[in-house]
């Protein structure tokens, strides 16, 4: 039965999710983890009360047990323009029907380059691909090749870059990752010019490049990525902006766009084929031009996929560029971003808990923290705060809005969120959220151990 977005009960204990949790013990038995994508686990969410989705439109989503939510950080931050949208599916639709993958490039390919270096003009070459962690991956090899030095040093304080060894390496699960591998890999702290030039004096003449998001939940400090430019030129090696986050939501040319300081290599996906598998390695063409046939060096294997310009999605990447541009896509969801965080803040600090429910990070990009009495960040007082959002008909474990979303959809999360936060407050007076949770806290994503 669809019940809404406000139908649940409010008693503590009711809210259940039978067909759910059954569904959720098959996934385990036939997949690893019970998901494609750890950050999909129902180790993610309160004990048992992992939706699994049967379907979704626009800005909401139905689960199997008949339940409707309002949906936050769609896709991953995937999908960006709402479930199911008619531009995106009627491309999808229409190219489908002419075919989707074929012995030789199709003109569809042309079309995709030319529209996203449109979009992108600090680029001036393009390759598509299907997913983050593969054109992340072929811009270090590109940097590897271009400068010809082992090393890759990386932003310490950014979450993720891929699923190779190169990266995984260098988190709580490197189980796998040859030692040898992980050595070739180096970090630098965000924001700190200082400490990133003495990283590059310190291993001088073999740092590769430098790989970063330009932005995540605070501003680049003034001078900070134009001082990154600097430094990397300084030292001759690569800067590479990872855009998987910042493209299209930060503006429609990325975070580079926003900024103004171009990267050798960037890398977009995400919200660029609108839940459809696309992404993209973008660049100069000096740089991109060694992984193609018309220099007269060593060649480069930069990409090469069977399904990285199949032509459906290709036409999703297209419709989603034209929907930002035409739509100012870009600047409502900062508009609703902004809504959202106001309100929020407004209730968590009328509720008592405003030093405990932070909001932060660029409107477009909202995430939220959750700290207990040491006004630590806390897995169980998450685990109480996912609780009532989802017994609110709320699924959020961000607050990264799609363009999905209307007025009243913001409203009813932050009435949702005001009763969360009564609870919390409770919790917090009693100093112990245990009798709210229910079963186990959510886990990080990132752990040695299951």
């Amino acid at each position: 039965m669809d019940t809404g977005g406000s139908g649940r009960t409010e008693v503590p204990g009711e809210f259940s999710l039978p067909l759910s949790r059954q569904a959720n013990e098959r996934l385990h038995s036939l997949i690893p983890g019970g998901a494609h994508t750890y950050a999909k686990g129902d180790d993610q969410y309160p004990e048992n009360l992992a939706p699994v989705i049967s379907h979704g439109r626009g800005a909401h989503v139905w689960d199997i047990d008949g339940n409707r939510y309002t949906e936050y950080g769609s896709g991953l931050r995937s999908v960006s323009l709402g479930h199911a949208h008619p531009r995106v599916t009627e491309a999808v639709r229409r190219q489908l029907e002419r075919g989707s993958n074929f012995v030789r490039p199709s003109v569809v390919e042309i079309e995709a380059a030319e529209r996203f270096l449109a979009t992108v003009p600090t680029a001036e070459m393009v390759k598509f691909a299907k997913n983050g962690s593969d054109v992340t991956t072929a811009a270090v090899r590109l940097a590897r090749a271009v400068t010809g030095r082992p090393l890759v040093a990386l932003c310490r304080d950014h979450p993720f870059f891929s699923v190779d060894d190169w990266f995984i390496g260098t988190t709580p699960m490197p189980a796998g990752v040859p030692t040898a591998t992980t050595e070739l890999t180096v970090s630098f702290p965000y924001g700190d010019l200082a400490a990133t030039e003495e990283l590059l004096d310190r291993h001088r003449g073999e740092v590769a490049c430098l790989i970063l998001e330009p932005a995540t939940h605070t501003e680049p400090p003034p001078g900070y990525l134009a001082g990154l430019r600097e430094l990397a030129d300084r030292h001759g090696c690569l800067l590479v902006f990872d855009e998987m986050i910042t493209g299209l939501r930060w503006s429609e040319a990325g975070a580079q766009g926003l900024y103004g300081v171009v990267p050798d290599l960037s890398a977009f996906g995400k919200a660029l084929g609108n839940g459809f598998a696309v992404s993209a390695l973008a660049g100069r063409r000096e740089v991109m031009e060694r992984g193609g046939l018309r220099h007269s060096g060593d060649r480069v294997f930069l990409l090469s996929t069977t399904h990285g310009a199949e032509t459906h999605a290709l036409a999703a990447a297209m419709a989603v560029l034209t929907t930002y541009v035409e739509e100012g896509v870009t600047a409502r969801l900062h508009a609703l971003g902004e809504r959202l965080a106001a309100g929020v803040r407004e209730v968590a600090a009328s509720m008592g808990v405003g030093d405990h429910l932070i909001v932060r990070g660029r409107a477009s990009n909202l995430v939220f923290a959750t700290l207990g009495e040491d006004r630590q960040p806390s897995q169980r007082y998450r685990t109480l705060f996912l609780r009532r959002l989802l017994e609110g008909g709320v699924l959020a474990p961000s607050f990264v809005v799609s363009n999905a979303l209307s007025d009243a959809d913001i409203d009813h999360t932050v009435d949702v969120v005001a009763q969360a936060c009564a609870v919390y407050r409770k919790a917090l007076d009693a100093a112990d959220p245990t009798p709210w949770l229910a079963g186990r806290p959510v886990k990080p994503v990132f752990r040695r151990r299951a």
